[in-house]
């Protein structure tokens, strides 16, 4: 019998402290300004390069002005879920158009990206199915699979023999959902869709993407992972989120309409949740026109990740398999990591350390992601402090 006091845990829980004491704790720092290619800490001036603000729209007065006229119209908040009070008519505005947009019969919208695969996957896989996830899978697909009442198997990040050895071996594939990320959200690798969808067809199983990183991203017209590799009618479910390229808050799910209906009369995520508030959904409106009338800043974008890829290798730094404006710097030790990021921090620039769980056991990296709105001037200052930092450090030879 275990008689320890429930909160007993927390009462000893003194990484956090320790890491603060030794001038080393990176995490929930205050922003005293918008989300932007420069920010302010401390009062202090920084170039960011730790946002998933690709396209920049989080500042773009065409997108606040939508927000301002969304709460004038509608107020705050909607106070209740999708299910009851809190449809609005913008909210199936925004779902019209998603669904246009993806080339998709049909959207449904939940109140965060992390909301929309927890409520997707426990709603759609029951006790009789098996989901199958990439052991790279952002967190919220694996909880997603806690939630649901079916069997989860994970396979070796983009290891599609695994996959297809796993797949061999279920009594039922028909039965079975394979989930993997569209884009991996710390090394900026992608999955190997055309793999992925050759052995989903083969076994007869279904596929769902999560683009939370992909779409306003790749493909050429900014439909993700699945344009990027021409397979957007072989990807059954495709999730995105609106906290990246769209500048807000909030998730979508697209598939076939009688699938989008059970979840959305089932899903719990969706139903006992309040629903997007009227600012966020009229955000979102805005910023997916600029995406669609704008190709440039998806270019430009592009054109910097593509600098930033080139000139990081150059430099000496490893920064693995990345595809993406997310581009590592690969250093596999935690102190070394938090380190480089203390001495980046000090010198004006603000990136993210990660380190296990969130990455591999010696994968410790700091995670750099770019915006189309940086400037050269901007860029080649972190490419040089990154220098100096890595020289400094031994990191660079």
């Amino acid at each position: 019998m275990n008689n320890t006091d429930i909160f007993h845990k927390c009462f000893n829980y003194k990484r956090a402290d320790e890491a603060k004491a030794a001038g080393y704790y990176p995490y929930f720092k205050p922003i005293q300004s918008g989300a932007d290619t420069e920010v302010f800490i401390n009062g202090k001036k920084m170039i960011m390069i730790g946002s998933n603000n690709y396209l920049g729209l989080t500042q773009d007065q065409r997108v606040k002005e939508a927000a301002i006229k969304a709460i004038e119209k509608y107020g705050s908040g909607c106070t209740g879920s999708r299910f009851l009070n809190g449809t609005l008519d913008i909210h199936e505005e925004l779902e019209h158009k998603l669904a246009e947009f993806m080339q998709k019969p049909a959207c449904l919208v939940f109140s965060t990206g992390f909301q929309t695969n927890q409520g997707v996957i426990s709603t759609v896989v029951g006790k009789d199915d098996t989901v199958i996830i990439d052991r790279g899978n952002h967190a919220s697909i694996v909880d997603g699979c806690r939630l649901s009442f079916g069997k989860t198997v994970k396979y070796k990040h983009n290891d599609m023999a695994d996959l297809e050895r796993i797949l061999a071996e279920l009594p039922n594939p028909k039965n079975a959902l394979i989930v993997v990320d569209g884009v991996f959200s710390m090394e900026g690798d992608l999955a190997n869709l055309p793999e992925i969808v050759r052995l989903k067809k083969r076994f007869g199983a279904r596929l769902m993407v999560d683009d939370a990183h992909g779409i306003g991203v790749l493909g050429a017209h900014g439909r993700g992972a699945a344009e990027h590799f021409g397979l957007e009618n072989e990807v059954d479910l495709i999730m995105g989120t609106f906290s990246k390229s769209f500048a807000s808050l909030g998730g979508f799910i697209v598939g076939e309409a009688p699938v989008i209906s059970y979840i959305k009369h089932h899903a719990r995520a969706l139903i006992f949740s309040a629903s997007m508030p009227p600012s966020a959904v009229a955000t979102v409106i805005t910023a997916l026109k600029i995406l669609q009338t704008e190709p440039e800043r998806r270019e430009r974008l592009w054109q910097i990740t593509r600098r930033m890829q080139n000139d990081y290798k150059k430099l000496g730094f490893n920064i693995g398999p990345t595809q993406t404006p997310i581009i590592p710097l690969i250093f596999g030790e935690d102190m070394l990591t938090f380190n480089f990021w203390r001495n980046l921090f000090d010198k004006g620039v603000f990136s993210n350390p990660v380190i296990s769980p969130a990455v591999p056991p010696d994968g410790a990296l700091i995670r750099t992601s770019y915006m189309a709105t940086h400037t050269d001037e901007e860029l080649d200052k972190v490419l040089s402090i990154c220098k100096e930092v890595g020289t400094q450090l031994g990191v660079l030879k």
